[in-house]
């Protein structure tokens, strides 16, 4: 099984989802508004806004007869936690490495 986390490095790997992704932090777009950004069809962006939600990087609330798109905080928090187990062995190779650039300066 994906954990959600990895789900939403997959998502966002397709450079049209990102797009869509990216198109959504001014506020809440409509399907055609965001083919638009995109330069995709109606049919397109729905596919692309699709995988989005299942990887709870978007929500989809209905206003009158269309649905309008907005970011969901969770798949941001589940790549967030997906990245903090990489960050104390990521924090150590920083470290590491500002130590030994210090030790080769001395030894100038």
């Amino acid at each position: 099984m994906v954990a959600n986390g990895v789900r939403v490095f997959i998502a966002l790997a397709d450079p049209t989802r990102r797009i869509l992704f990216e198109a959504l932090p001014q506020g809440p777009r409509s399907v055609g508004e965001l083919a638009e950004v995109a330069g995709v069809s109606n049919s397109a962006a729905s596919q692309h806004l699709k995988v989005l939600r299942e990887a709870r990087l978007v929500m989809a609330q209905p206003v009158g007869n269309r649905r309008l798109y907005s970011l969901d905080p969770r798949g941001l928090a589940d790549a967030r936690d997906y990245l903090e187990q990489f960050w104390p062995s990521a924090i150590a190779a920083y470290s590491a490495a500002i130590s030994s650039a210090r030790a080769d300066m001395g030894e100038i």
